[in-house]
């Protein structure tokens, strides 16, 4: 049953910092660059430090719902509207590896022509989302985020054949885990993600941001029939290792797909933490309620221009943000500052400038 309270109002009170935590920040950052810094010696070239192979990248339409109640009628979604927006779908590690290792995955939306005060630092008329895979994130904040980071750089080296193995294990036990408890557990699903078609799956938030007066969590849901219809077909990565790559680019070439865009809403502090991004929101007391539509028509969503355009001039991160949409909460913290370091020495090593779109024309074709 959906809890009857009233959405809590945002206040610069509702986050609280730990005494360490940009000591914390910084030794992430340090673990990330030198990860990404073994990567780019073995390819030759920079890839970002999380979410390294694309599946596919698309351009379409984001559009603001009319009507909507006031708490949802916030910031981005204070006006009904159409912007255009840039998606990018792509796996969770930052290797370009087979997809027999079938760890969580990622879903980057850009939206442009956006308007109204934006972080400090961010220019740009552009509001970026950034999802993954699981609802909430493995670890609860950033000091428990920098012990799993030590742990990822330290298999940056071991051999792909063992990175497969870990994650065809993590998806055995995760199954175990979600025939008892009705759910994945997420460091299992972190490694170990079942290879569903990418445009079938929810892609979620994981952390809170200001939503306007208000805090929510954001995610995206598939809302077509043909994305439904594969929603629970295993694609078979261990026979063709770009799998979901090639499920991708097959399905825009024929046919959109469409994702809804919902918010849901803090209630309280309690029992829906802003500093602990691995507890779940119940959707019991606050649904996902859609606030706006991704429209992604058919397109050729894996061509050369585009792919090299995608993964090594634009980048995707929390800062680019509205202020009314400012990402919270320990992890989120971390990731405004560690996205934009990894984002300079990718652009740096690749002598490729970043570049923020201003219009989606620039997008090759």
């Amino acid at each position: 049953m959906r809890d009857q309270r009233a959405p809590i109002l945002y206040h610069d009170g509702v986050e609280t910092p730990a005494p360490d935590e940009d000591q914390v920040i910084g030794e992430i950052i340090t673990s990330m660059t030198r990860e990404s810094e073994a990567t780019a010696a073995r390819y030759k070239h920079a890839v970002r430090a999380s979410h390294a192979k694309i599946s596919g990248v698309v351009i379409g339409e984001f559009q603001v719902l009319p009507d909507l109640p006031p708490e949802l009628s916030q910031g981005l979604f204070a006006r009904p509207g159409t912007h255009p927006v840039i998606v990018r779908f792509a796996q969770g590690p930052g290797e370009i590896l087979k997809d027999s290792v079938s760890t969580h995955r990622g879903m980057a939306i850009k939206v442009l022509g956006v308007a109204g005060e934006t972080l400090p630092g961010h220019a740009a008329d552009t509001q970026d989302f950034v999802f993954a895979t699981e609802p909430v994130f493995p670890n609860p904040d950033a000091r428990g985020f920098l012990g799993s980071m030590k742990q990822l750089e330290a298999g940056t080296k071991a051999p792909e054949a063992v990175k497969a193995a870990v994650s065809q294990t993590a998806r055995a036990i995760d199954g175990v885990v979600k025939a008892v408890k009705g759910e994945s557990a997420p460091l299992l699903d972190f490694f170990g993600h079942q290879p569903l078609h990418p445009l079938a799956e929810p892609y979620y938030s994981q952390a809170a941001l200001r939503y306007g007066d208000h805090i929510a969590k954001l995610a995206a849901f598939p809302a077509t029939p043909a994305q439904g219809a594969l929603a629970d077909e295993d694609l078979h990565p261990g026979d063709d290792p770009d799998a979901f790559r090639h499920a991708v680019t097959a399905f825009f070439r024929g046919q959109a797909a469409v994702f809804e865009l919902r918010a849901q809403l803090c209630l309280n502090l309690n029992d829906m933490p802003i500093e602990d991004a691995s507890k779940p929101w119940s959707e019991e007391a606050s649904p996902y309620r859609t606030v706006a539509r991704i429209v992604l028509p058919a397109q050729d969503a894996m061509s050369a221009p585009r792919r090299a355009y995608a993964d090594d001039v634009l980048s995707f991160r929390p800062a680019h943000s509205l202020a009314a949409h400012r990402p919270l909460g320990s992890l989120m913290r971390a990731r405004l500052k560690t996205y934009q370091a990894l984002s300079n020495v990718r652009h740096a090593r690749n002598v490729t400038p970043e570049a923020e779109p201003r219009a989606i024309a620039g997008v090759p074709a």
